[in-house]
């Protein structure tokens, strides 16, 4: 009778291999999930952040705007009350989280002023000092293979939403 204490050399390269294998796709998939994580969550900050400009701007009857650039954002009060945004006068001040432009990973698909009045209505404020009460759309830029379920923000004027790019328009969840 033969008596099979241990492995051979042949079963232990075939399991490592197995774990090996499995390592890798796993290493993979957790790169995608991680990647489609920080976009996920980049939205929902910025989303974050402009709702807390629409909360304060009805609570402290004041205007609060938010400013958006590709690469950064920050939100400001209107110190002054002369309902116009107007940073560079020194008028309408940074509120003290946004004394530097928060910097974002992920690229804006849109640059603008976006305003909070004291109903909490929201509207667009244009380089003419021109108010536009009007749908706005904000989308991330993504990078190839990216799949997250929110990658852009819609501000109408009663609400702030959040949703996934389809095309050019963004569908709201």
């Amino acid at each position: 009778m033969i008596k099979n204490d241990g492995v051979t050399l042949i079963e232990l390269l075939i399991v490592v291999s197995i774990i090996g294998i499995l390592a890798v796709a796993l290493g993979f998939s957790f790169q995608g999930w991680m990647g489609n994580y920080r976009i996920e969550s980049q939205t929902k900050n910025i989303y974050a952040d402009l709702m807390d400009a629409r909360t304060r701007a009805m609570t402290r009857n004041r205007m609060y705007f938010v400013q958006l650039n590709t690469a950064n954002y920050s939100v400001y009060e209107d110190t002054d009350d002369d309902a116009e945004f107007d940073p560079g006068a020194g008028d309408d001040d940074p509120l003290p989280e946004f004394t530097n432009p928060k910097t974002i990973q992920y690229n804006l698909g849109r640059t603008g002023d976006v305003g909070f009045d004291t109903r909490g209505l929201a509207w667009e404020y244009t380089a003419a000092a021109t108010r536009i009460e009007a749908s706005i759309t904000i989308p991330m830029t993504l990078p190839a293979g990216a799949t997250p379920d929110y990658d852009c923000i819609v501000v109408d004027q009663t609400r702030v939403r959040m949703g996934k790019m389809s095309g050019v328009s963004c569908g709201v969840k």
